[in-house]
Parts: structure tokens; C-alpha cells; sequence
């Protein structure tokens, strides 16, 4: 599949999500409008990124949680190129490594990265940095980029070299010290660390709400309700867990 029909694929579901053509967009947050889409975010550990299950009646997205928060973006929008454009595997378990795997994994990378940072937008910005267009980019450049569209520096790498932006010498030097050169930039560092660990195990969407609905209509007992909720790490919402601090009204 070439570039082309990726970026169209990109784009088709950027306007299924309600959002334009170039804005960056908050994919950890679209995916909650999916329907019946649940959504676990689980430490995997160091080899795998994200799985995807699609079902008959509802469809599972699993996340390292474990990873940080700008490669779980990008492997979000990795796991539903298999969720919507993936027809031959009901089952996806996917790499840590970007660009790496069969060709279906080193497609859905090329459309994680278009679905992030739109070619449009990523070349516009590219020419913003650049004093010249002959300018090679600096370390700082690219991290004003992944700060931009959200995105891990193995992210904004991978997408620089496929679009010779940068050498791999290039890109190797920059792979270091990654938390302080955003620091230096005056950025925070919550993109390059993991969720929290009281926070890695956790369900949302689909699974939540169907359980719900189950204890609203007595399918289930509140036993029951709780057992479910539980063994999807969702305790929070069993035992009224309150959120340090209480609740703020704006």
C-alpha cells in the first residue's frame, strides 16, 4: 500500500472523528467516541505496544501503560489502523519497535504517523523551524515538533527520516537524553513518562458502559456489577475511590 492511500485512510478517519485535516488532535481522547470500543491500558512490559481484538458486537484497543505517554499515542493510532482498515487478522498483537514487522504493522505505522502529523501540516511546520531550505533541523527543532503533534521521539524520528529530513547518523544523536532536551526548552516532561502506577491498570468505554447498563435493566446483581468492574481494574468506581484534593468546579 503507498503512501498515498495511507494518508487518504488517515484522513478519512480524521473526518470520521471530527477533526480536520492538519490540527494536531488528542487521539486518547477520540477514541472514547468509538463506538462500542473498549479501551485497557495494561503494563505489557518492554516488547509489546498496543494489541487490538475485534469482535462480532464490540472491539478491544489494550495499551502499555507502561510506556510513555507520547508512544502510547502512537500506538493508539497504530492499533485502529487494525481496528478499521485490517481485514485480515481478528487479532493484532504489535511491537514496540516503529517501522519494524510484517507489512501490515510497518503499514499501520505509516498511518499512525500520518493520522498524528498530517503531511501538510508536519512540512509547514518543518519550514517555520527551518531558517533556509537547505537547514538541516537541530535538536531542538525537533523537539518543538513532537512537542507540537504529541508524539514520542521515536515517533517524530521515524517520520523525519522517511521523509529525509534527517540521516540515521542524525537521527541516532538525537535518540539521547531525551527528557532534558525538552526540559531545556522550557517544556514539561509528561510526554516522555509512563502513566502513573496507580493508574497503569484501567478500562474505559464500551465494557463500563455495558456493565452499567446491565445492573440499570437487573441482569446482573450488584454483586455482580462489582465483580466486573473489578476485574477490570476499575475498583474507583466499586468503592468510590475520591480524587485527592476533591472535586473542582471551573
Amino acid at each position: 500500500m503507498d503512501r498515498i492511500e495511507l494518508w487518504k485512510k488517515a484522513l478519512s478517519l480524521r473526518k470520521e472523528l471530527g477533526e480536520d485535516a492538519t490540527s494536531p488532535i488528542d487521539i486518547l481522547a477520540l477514541v472514547h467516541t468509538i463506538d462500542k470500543l473498549s479501551i485497557v491500558y495494561y503494563p505489557m512490559g518492554n516488547h509489546i505496544s498496543g494489541i487490538c481484538i475485534k469482535g462480532t458486537g464490540s472491539n478491544v484497543i489494550a495499551i502499555n501503560s507502561a510506556m510513555t505517554l507520547g508512544r502510547q499515542r502512537f500506538s493508539m493510532a497504530h492499533e485502529l489502523y487494525h481496528l478499521y482498515f485490517d481485514d485480515d487478522e481478528l487479532t493484532a498483537v504489535c511491537a514496540k519497535t516503529i517501522g519494524e514487522g510484517n507489512e501490515k504493522e510497518k503499514q499501520a505505522d505509516q498511518f499512525a504517523s500520518y493520522l498524528l502529523m498530517p503531511p501538510d501540516a508536519l512540512s509547514d511546520k518543518i519550514d517555520q523551524l527551518k531558517k533556509s531550505s537547505s537547514a538541516k533541523l537541530s535538536i531542538h527543532d525537533v523537539v518543538r515538533l513532537e512537542q507540537y503533534f504529541r508524539v514520542s521521539r521515536q515517533a517524530i524520528l521515524y517520520r523525519l527520516l522517511s521523509e529525509n529530513e534527517l540521516t540515521r547518523e542524525e537521527a541516532d544523536s538525537m535518540r539521547q537524553n531525551v527528557i532534558l532536551s525538552a526540559l531545556n526548552l522550557g517544556y514539561d516532561d509528561t510526554l516522555y513518562r509512563p502513566t502513573p502506577e496507580d493508574k497503569r491498570y484501567r478500562t474505559y468505554g464500551y465494557y463500563i458502559q455495558q456493565a452499567e447498563k446491565a445492573l440499570e435493566q437487573g441482569l446482573i446483581s450488584s454483586g455482580k456489577y462489582d465483580e466486573l468492574l473489578l476485574s477490570a481494574f476499575r475498583s474507583d468506581l466499586v468503592y468510590g475511590e475520591e480524587i485527592e484534593g476533591g472535586e473542582l468546579l471551573d
